[in-house]
């Protein structure tokens, strides 16, 4: 990977990570003053479960950016094939699929009642889906890593013999 590929990436994390301390300190209050209004339907939603849901949301997020971060890192110091870098794609992968469990229970959330139609409902048990896939992507990118450790280990382990040997 090379030098601009890291630095853009690590900009566009940092860029995420900004943007979502932001959200979660200005607009999620704003947020809360919101659900707590006398506005039409939006009065009936409970308050707590959607910012409870929202702000977990982001933990998921930011967990992500993290992981990425640590892994680009062991990309640019070519570690990232050692057993170290199956710990942040565990965690990536948990918190897609940590993802995909709060949004459907943020469907689950805003089903009864009729502030929110069934076609916003619908829409985010799909979106809820699409993570998932997003996690099962992962694992199966994990998986691949896997192989490629162990190869590595074959690899080193067959050099080290050749070494012997010569």
């Amino acid at each position: 990977m090379g030098k601009l590929t890291v630095f853009a990436l690590r900009a566009v994390i940092v860029a995420l990570l900004a943007g979502s301390v932001f959200v979660q300190a200005v607009m999620v209050p704003l947020l809360a003053r919101d659900l707590g209004g006398s506005g039409e339907g939006v009065a009936d939603l409970p308050r707590v479960p959607i910012l409870l849901i929202v702000v977990l949301g982001f933990v998921c997020a930011e967990l992500v950016l993290v992981c990425v971060w640590r892994l680009v890192t062991m990309v640019r110091r070519r570690t990232v094939f050692s057993y170290s870098a199956f710990r942040y794609v565990d965690l990536v992968t948990g918190a897609f699929a940590g993802a995909a469990l709060l949004l459907w229970a943020l469907g689950a959330v805003l089903a009864p009642g009729e502030a929110v139609a069934p076609g916003i409902v619908l829409l985010i048990g799909g979106a809820g889906l699409a993570v998932l896939g997003v996690a099962l992507i992962v694992l199966v990118l994990r998986m691949l890593l896997a192989q490629a450790v162990a190869r590595d280990i074959e690899a080193s382990q067959m050099q080290a013999e050749l070494d012997e040997v010569i």
